[in-house]
C-alpha cells in the first residue's frame, strides 16, 4: 500500500496510473535528446543530396528506442544500488511509486535494444557497415551511463559522454546514412547540439546534487556546487548560441538559423529558475524548461536548414 510520502510526492508531481506509468518510464522530456540529432544531421544533409526518408525514420526510431532505453536502464540500477527512493524526484518512479518489478523495467529495456539493433541492420544494409561498429559503441555506453561496475553518471564525465554521443555521433551517423561520407560542416554544426545536450544532464545534476552527493556520485554538480554549477550552465548556453551566430557569420549555418535566437528565453528561464532553489521539486520548472530549451533549439536549427534548401 502507498504511503503518505508516496502519495505527497505523485500529486505533487502529477503522477497518474494507467498508460502514464509507462509514458513516464521513457521520460519523455528528454527525448529530444535523441530526436533533435537526427533531424539535424539529416537536414544538413539534405544540402548535398536528395532524403531518403525510410533511413531517416529507420534512424529516428532506433535513436528515441535507445534513449528509452538508457532511461530505464538508469531507472533499474539506481533502484538496485539503492539511490532512488518513494521521494526521489526526477525519475519514472515506476519501481518506487507505481509497483512496477524492476525486472520488467530492464527486460523492456532490453527489448528496446533488440529492436533498434533490427533497425539498425537495415540502416548498415542501406548505407555501410561501418555503422553497426559506432552504433554497438553508442548502446554500450547507453549501458554503461548507469550500468556496469563504474557507471559514466555518476563521474564529472557524464554530461561530456551524453553530449558527445547523443549530439556529435548522432549527427554524424544521421549525414553519413544520407550521403555516404563526413564534411567538417556537419562537425562544427553538431557542437552546440551536444552543448544542450549536456545541458538537459547537468540540470539534472544540479537538481538531484544533494542526493548524488550523498550516494558518493562525484558529477560536475557536486564538484562545482549548486551556485558554480547554475553558473556553469549559463556559460554553456552562451557558447551554444555564440557559436550558433558565428557559423552564421562564417557561412556555416543559413541566415535562417537566427531561429534559434527563439530558445534564448526559455534557457534564461531555465537559469533564473535555478537560482536560489534548493529543493528537488523547487527545480523541476528548470529542468523541465531545460528540455525544452534543446526542444525549441534543434527544431528550430533543423528547420532553418529544411527552409535553406527549399528557398
Amino acid at each position: 500500500m502507498l504511503n503518505t510520502t508516496n502519495n505527497t510526492i505523485k500529486e505533487a508531481l502529477n503522477e497518474r496510473s494507467g498508460f502514464q506509468v509507462w509514458w513516464r518510464l521513457l521520460r519523455p522530456h528528454t527525448l529530444t535528446a535523441s530526436f533533435a540529432p537526427v533531424f539535424v544531421g539529416t537536414m544538413v544533409a539534405l544540402q548535398d543530396t536528395t532524403l531518403h526518408i525510410w533511413l531517416f525514420l529507420a534512424m529516428l526510431v532506433a535513436s528515441m528506442l535507445i534513449q528509452s532505453a538508457t532511461n530505464m536502464f538508469n531507472e533499474y540500477y539506481d533502484f538496485v544500488r539503492g539511490l532512488d527512493t518513494e521521494e526521489s524526484v526526477g525519475i519514472g518512479g515506476t519501481i518506487v511509486r507505481d509497483g512496477i518489478k524492476p525486472k520488467t523495467v530492464l527486460n523492456l529495456a532490453l527489448v528496446f535494444y533488440f529492436i533498434s539493433l533490427l533497425l539498425g541492420v537495415y540502416i548498415c544494409m542501406e548505407s555501410s557497415w561501418l555503422i553497426a561498429v559506432i552504433g554497438l559503441i553508442c548502446m554500450a555506453f547507453g549501458y554503461l551511463y548507469t550500468g556496469g561496475p563504474f557507471p559514466i553518471a555518476y563521474t564529472p564525465l557524464g554530461e561530456l559522454f551524453s553530449g558527445f554521443f547523443m549530439g556529435t555521433v548522432i549527427i554524424g551517423i544521421s549525414y553519413y546514412i544520407q550521403t555516404g561520407n563526413l564534411s567538417s560542416q556537419v562537425i562544427w554544426i553538431s557542437i552546440p547540439v551536444a552543448i544542450f545536450i549536456g545541458c538537459i544532464m547537468l540540470s539534472n545534476n544540479i537538481r538531484d546534487l544533494d542526493g548524488d552527493k550523498e550516494s558518493g556520485r562525484k558529477t560536475i554538480a557536486i564538484l562545482l556546487g549548486r551556485p558554480n554549477a547554475t553558473r556553469f550552465l549559463a556559460l554553456l548556453f552562451g557558447i551554444a548560441f555564440l557559436l550558433t551566430t558565428t557559423y552564421i557569420f562564417l557561412g556555416i549555418l543559413p541566415t535562417w538559423s537566427l531561429l534559434t535566437y527563439l530558445a534564448i528565453p526559455k534557457a534564461i528561464k531555465v537559469v533564473k529558475n535555478f537560482w536560489g532553489k534548493t529543493q528537488p521539486l523547487e527545480m523541476m520548472p528548470a529542468m523541465i524548461a531545460t528540455g525544452k530549451t534543446n526542444t525549441i533549439y534543434g527544431l528550430s536549427l533543423g528547420l532553418s536548414l529544411l527552409l535553406f534548401h527549399i528557398f
